[in-house]
């Protein structure tokens, strides 16, 4: 069969997900194994606007991402953004360090701007397919 590996094609290493919560209580060694504490985990819910007792399951994956299922499926849960945001957050600095480099006077300060924006761009080249969802 055909792999990822045999097209050139870069995916990311995962490993398998963590089950933190578990019909609204907390399991403790998951959690961390996950390299995560109760604080995290109820800051997270609290992002959520999801209190722990309404939570069927709830798993951290290999990014360190929470994932829940609540009892009630008719409630509507947002998707976690960080992974695009973190995306166009370094492409906007790539972009501003080009515009300095290019509006700067001084000669030196376009030089770090650029050289600067170039390290960027290779960290773009490395992480955007692991932050694209």
């Amino acid at each position: 069969p055909l792999t990822a590996k045999d097209i050139g094609l870069k995916v990311a290493n995962e490993k398998e997900p963590q089950t933190v919560i578990m019909d609204g209580n907390v399991l403790d060694e998951p959690l961390s194994a996950s390299g995560h504490n109760r604080a995290w985990l109820h800051a997270e819910l609290e992002k959520l606007g999801v209190v722990i007792e309404n939570v069927f399951l709830g798993q951290v994956d290999s990014y360190g991402q929470l994932t829940i299922d609540i009892y009630n499926d008719k409630l509507q849960m947002p998707s976690p953004q960080n992974k695009p945001l973190l995306l166009a957050s370094l492409k906007k600095c790539h972009a501003d360090l080009e515009l300095f480099s290019l509006e700067t006077k001084s000669k030196s300060a376009s030089e770090m701007y650029s050289k600067n924006a170039k390290q960027i761009e290779k960290i773009l080249n490395k992480v955007t397919y692991l932050l694209k969802e």
